[in-house]
């Protein structure tokens, strides 16, 4: 179990300063709504062990720098539940933020909605989500910490809601608290790092440094801008391939650059975003995060080299939307031999997440950048691609189809495989003759 520390103290260890804002005003009836037995004297015990009249502490705060509205949740209240009051609290939050353009962070720990006040807590949780759906309607982000515990409908609205999740390690996270899962459940599946590694939260990330990492997100994520992002320049070899085959066989050598070599070279520092929110994640495959570039902000999509599996294209798109909304600009690297074929790949949705990114690409109002810097598979390597602003490295090519499948769907000898390649065009500057990138990048900082 993870340490449980007070509302304030929690604010503490993030703030550099916290104004406390005015609660709405509310008269609870005798017990509440529902005249519980000895509810009042349960809430008179709560403030007396904890300081606070409610399970919520609301308030503008200093994070590193950036103004934001923090809440945070007084376990020790009633188990950080939620009742009438609560949302009170919450619904103004979220009122300020959007009336002051601030972003929001939320410091969760509860055990879900408050059994004494019956049905009336638990249509809290609907009231949040239409305050949290206002600040996306204004392009406020959102963030959430998951402190021990964050269950039940505190984790299905402000946490699982948020546009980032992080975690602190070895928190109790799910929608499930633990008196009432199966009796046979295995409670690792409970965790914060077991949601981490699902695809539903972010990040863990240490109370030490949680202060810092919560500064880096709010700064990137409240630097919108409307220039297209540059391309990368090269950091593989300079000069272009002479055959279609040769242009196969340098953007699959192992020596080649790849995604984490140009994001570090790109940018100053970067934080990630990870999982699809649906249960999966590929962070071997797909790469997505903000990081800061020459002093604004720039999200990334960036294909490893390796097959890309369905989780990793809804992170992208994922990705994608956040920047959009948020207006920041993307830059997404081209690096893969296909969408991962086999069997699981096909039950996890291939095709509807790959569709799923090919649509936010293509409403997306933010300007995309591409850079192409490997193996360029068919359709897999093409969802990510920003129509008309896709670059290419001289180590890269784009193809319909690897040129061996050509070769075999032809019924051509194997030997035939290279002459297909140069058939096929792969080659960057056959790319830039066919109009289906925009140039090749150098190896230099003068770039394209």
């Amino acid at each position: 179990m993870a340490d449980r520390p007070p509302a304030r103290e929690a604010l503490a260890l993030v703030t550099d300063t916290f104004t406390e804002l005015p609660y709405p005003a509310r008269t609870p009836a005798p017990d509440g709504p529902l005249g519980w037995p000895g509810y009042d004297e349960a809430r008179a015990r709560a403030a007396a062990r904890t300081g606070e009249n409610e399970s919520v502490v609301c308030g503008v705060a200093d994070v590193e720098g950036t103004a934001a509205v923090l809440i945070a949740f007084e376990f020790g209240f009633l188990g950080g539940s939620l009742g009438e009051g609560t949302g009170d609290r919450l619904e103004a939050a979220y009122a300020h933020a959007v009336a002051h353009r601030l972003p929001l962070v939320s410091l969760v720990a509860t055990g879900g909605s408050r059994m004494q006040e019956g049905m009336l807590a638990l249509t809290q949780l609907q009231r949040v989500a239409r305050a949290s759906a206002r600040a996306r309607e204004a392009r406020l982000p959102q963030i959430a910490v998951l402190r021990d515990p964050t269950t039940g409908g505190g984790w299905a609205t402000l946490g699982a809601g948020a546009d980032v999740v992080l975690a602190l390690p070895g928190a109790q996270v799910g929608f499930a608290g633990s008196r009432v899962r199966p009796p046979d459940a295995d409670p690792t599946a409970y965790t914060a790092e077991a949601q981490v590694a699902a695809g539903a939260a972010d990040a863990l990330v240490p109370p030490e440094e949680l202060r810092t990492t919560l500064g880096r997100w709010l700064r990137l994520l409240t630097r919108p801008s409307a220039d297209p992002a540059p391309p990368p320049h090269a950091l593989g070899a300079p000069d272009l391939p002479a055959t279609g085959w040769d242009a196969v066989r340098r953007a699959r050598s192992p020596h080649r650059p790849r995604a984490a070599a140009y994001l570090d070279a790109y940018f100053t520092s970067r934080v990630t975003l990870s999982g699809d929110r649906c249960g999966g994640a590929d962070p071997g495959g797909m790469l997505c995060g903000f990081g800061d570039h020459e002093g604004r902000t720039v999200a990334y999509a960036a294909q490893t080299g390796t097959a890309t599996r369905p989780a990793g294209y809804r992170t992208a798109a994922r990705l994608v939307r956040l920047a959009d909304r948020l207006g920041i600009p993307v830059l997404t690297l081209v690096d893969t031999p296909g969408a991962a074929n086999d069997a699981e790949a096909e039950r996890q949705g291939a095709g509807a997440a790959i569709a799923d990114l090919f649509s936010a690409v293509a409403a997306a109002r933010t300007p995309l950048t591409t850079l192409v810097i490997g193996e360029g598979g068919s359709g897999g390597a093409l969802a990510p691609a920003a129509p008309g602003n896709t670059w290419a490295t001289p180590d890269s090519y784009f193809s319909v189809i690897a040129p061996e499948l050509a070769a075999a769907i032809l019924k051509r000898p194997p030997s035939a495989v290279e002459s297909t390649a140069d058939g096929l065009r792969i080659r960057p500057q056959d790319l830039v003759e066919l109009g289906v990138v925009r140039g090749i990048v150098g190896p230099g900082p003068e770039g394209a």
